[in-house]
């Protein structure tokens, strides 16, 4: 739902997951690339992660955006757990949809 809410239209973010879920990330930047990797091996081994993982992503990103980056994943991974444990269903609708204005709809700053 971020990527809607970040102005995804319906085929845009379809294509995006698709590619994601894919795992070719070779259409993706090099610093979207070393935030994936970092998020994948999070999701699969938590307990793995080192400083050589955060590395990447500081390079990429600098000091305060890599650790969004780091606080996003984990964010994301716990809410994912949470669900899972408790079964709760995912909205099957967007239910930020009308809430926030798709980019194309958004009214230039008036002078």
């Amino acid at each position: 739902m971020l990527l809607a809410v970040a102005g995804f239209d319906d085929q845009a973010l379809q294509e995006r997951l698709r590619r994601l879920a894919g795992r070719d990330w070779s259409g993706f930047s090099a610093a979207e690339r070393v935030a994936f990797d970092f998020a994948h091996k999070q999701a699969q081994e938590p307990a793995a992660i080192t400083a050589a993982d955060v590395g990447p992503l500081v390079r990429h990103f600098g000091p305060e955006r890599a650790l969004d980056v780091i606080w996003w994943a984990c964010r994301c991974h716990y809410m994912i757990r949470v669900a899972d444990a408790f079964q709760l269903p995912l909205e099957r609708d967007n239910v930020f949809s009308g809430v926030v204005p798709r980019k194309e709809e958004q009214q230039p700053p008036k002078p």
